[in-house]
């Protein structure tokens, strides 16, 4: 199995700080623990804002990766 892959993307594209981390924190349980979700988002915030969260929740911040598009898609695995 893959550590990596991503069980549960959110498509957070177009909305602004603090959507993005909202979502985050309502989705985050529809994953089990040990998995990651996948936050896309284009607000240039939540470079900060999810991490951030992360190290508030007890959640571990796995990385971000460019997208090339204006989006970063922004991976956490679930504590």
């Amino acid at each position: 199995e893959d550590p990596t892959a991503v069980a549960l993307e959110l498509d957070c594209r177009g909305m602004v700080c603090p959507a993005p981390v909202i979502e985050l924190a309502r989705h985050v349980g529809d994953v089990a623990p040990g998995e990651v979700v996948a936050v896309v988002a284009t607000d240039a915030a939540a470079r900060v804002d999810v991490p951030a969260w992360c190290r508030m929740r007890g959640h571990h911040y796995v990385g971000a990766d460019d997208l090339g598009d204006g989006a970063v898609r922004l991976r956490v695995r679930r504590a």
